[in-house]
């Protein structure tokens, strides 16, 4: 269910960036966010479609997930420190933010090296850190739907108040 879901935001965020391309390129949070956030929901449905391979042991499971997961992991620090480093927007970037972001991943990887050295209590940890993650990606800054998403929106509403 979360795979299918992650599959289905990753297209919608790909046809969101598609349209809203160049807003995005021309702020480095909004490029760096959107790299992040597609990142994610495909890390996402890949751990959960590794995970429905048959005849395969949670150690398996535990080292696909560690592998996969640590792309996003890493990817999200980088584009965080690319956007801190080149400027802020007035979507922002928060500290809070950056440390959620980054705890649902880190609570990915221990999970999965937990799964990997045999505990199953791993599985829990990094199936609890994805769907709070999901969630995280899902829904920024109090908004139902990724910052990038919403842009175009509110931008003709701007030009539109303004008689542009």
């Amino acid at each position: 269910m979360v795979g299918g879901g992650a599959a289905a935001l990753a297209g919608l965020v790909f046809i969101a960036m598609s349209i809203n391309l160049s807003i995005i390129t021309r702020d480095a949070t909004h490029k760096n966010r959107a790299i992040a956030t597609l990142t994610g929901f495909t890390a996402v449905f890949m751990i959960c479609a590794f995970a429905l391979i048959g005849d395969q042991s949670y150690q398996w499971i535990g080292v696909e997930w560690l592998v996969v997961s640590l792309i996003p992991t890493i990817t999200y620090i980088r584009v965080y420190i690319r956007a801190t480093e080149v400027g802020r927007s007035s979507v922002g970037l928060s500290i809070g933010r950056f440390i959620l972001g980054t705890s649902c991943y880190v609570a990915q990887l221990i999970g999965s090296v937990l799964l990997l050295l045999g505990h199953v209590v791993g599985l829990y940890i990094a199936s609890v850190a994805m769907v709070l993650s999901f969630a995280f990606l899902s829904q920024p800054r109090g908004s139902s739907l990724p910052a990038f998403m919403t842009m175009g929106i509110r931008q003709q509403g701007q030009n539109l108040g303004t008689g542009r």
